[in-house]
């Protein structure tokens, strides 16, 4: 799965630390997350999408979706 979550929290000026507090995950999670070595769970995948107030597919997608 590809995801643009490192973008996001850019664009919110997040750090990893800020952004896994706010989701009450380990900042290894987020960092696990962005590096593709770890797909969330779905529910985990809502709170992020929320939190940047978008969809959860403007966030994650599949990787053969092209």
């Amino acid at each position: 799965m590809r995801n643009t979550l490192k973008v996001y929290r850019a664009m919110h000026d997040l750090t990893q630390e800020a952004l896994a507090e706010k989701l009450g995950v380990t900042r290894q999670t987020i960092i696990s997350i962005e590096s593709g070595r770890y797909d969330p769970s779905l529910g985990l995948a809502f709170k992020i999408a929320g939190l940047f107030k978008v969809k959860i597919e403007d966030v994650f997608s599949r990787e053969d979706a092209d």
